[in-house]
């Protein structure tokens, strides 16, 4: 029996939710799709922001294309308070579990991406209690309320 199933998501549309309860550290889902460089990722239009993403960067010279339907570990959505992380070795990237999780919760993990100039083109839709409002990751997020203290 697989650990999750796809549902209907509160946070984006679809999600993966957990068929079983899930103890912490488990290796839950692998994420797959295809290899490719750098430099076919800036010269791709589909990994445009107009677009869901499913790009995953995974060293300095390559990055995964997950955008794939076999790859149903592309419909784990984004939360400021995850109960998984991506872990990986290599050009092999597992989704764990960070802490036990309930069976029929949703799985989350912290996309992890960066304060910059386009951080307020992804808001965040997690409902979390301490959800910064945008898909920003947690070591960064403390910018956002200092961006909000200034522009008041």
């Amino acid at each position: 029996m697989k650990l999750y199933k796809e549902g209907f998501s509160k946070i984006n549309r679809k999600g993966l939710f957990a068929n079983k309860d899930i103890k912490n550290g488990t290796k839950i889902i692998n994420y797959i799709g295809k290899i490719i460089t750098k430099k076919q990722t800036d010269e791709n239009p589909k990994f445009d922001n107009g677009k869901a993403i499913y790009l995953y960067n995974l060293n300095n010279r390559y990055d995964l294309d997950g955008d794939f339907k076999y790859n149903a570990a592309r419909l784990i959505n984004h939360s400021c308070n995850p109960n998984c992380e991506v872990r990986g070795k290599g050009l092999k990237l597992w989704i764990s579990s960070i802490k036990d999780i309930k069976k029929g919760d949703e799985l989350s993990y912290d996309y992890g991406f960066s304060f910059d100039k386009d951080f307020e083109d992804f808001p965040c839709k997690c409902r979390s209690k301490n959800c910064c409002g945008f898909i920003v990751r947690e070591g960064s997020r403390w910018r956002i309320k200092k961006k909000k203290k200034t522009n008041k």
